[in-house]
């Protein structure tokens, strides 16, 4: 009888702490923050909005929305987040619908997991 094994799909999320420190540079912590935090605010609107989409079956919205997502996450050094969020834009404009079901899933868990690595690392200092 074979034997089934459940594996853990973790992987590391790409901060560009760079990025996050120049923005504190030029705005100062308390703005940076607020910048930061309305940022990850758009982010989780436009992830959830992607995701939607795509459940609705709608591949042209799917693509704006992941087309804004990556925009948003490379502006604030989410590179893991904005490269997911643009392998989806691609594979949804051209209907390629096995592959999508499996960037959707790893959009979804990248996406959470870059908006906690975010929050912890401007929190953190």
């Amino acid at each position: 009888m074979a034997q089934i094994k459940a594996l853990a799909v973790s992987e590391p999320v790409r901060v560009d702490a760079r990025r996050v420190s120049d923005i504190i540079s030029e705005l100062g912590e308390t703005a940076a923050q607020n910048v930061i935090g309305l940022a990850l605010e758009q982010l989780a609107v436009a992830l959830d909005s992607t995701d939607r989409a795509l459940a609705d079956g709608d591949l042209a919205r799917a693509v704006d929305h992941a087309d804004r997502l990556s925009r948003l996450a490379w502006q604030i050094g989410l590179l893991s987040l904005a490269g997911v969020a643009m392998d989806l834009g691609a594979l949804a404009e051209r209907r390629e619908t096995a592959a999508l079901a499996a960037v959707r899933a790893r959009l979804m868990r990248v996406g959470n997991r870059s908006l906690t690595a975010i929050w912890d690392r401007d929190k953190s200092g």
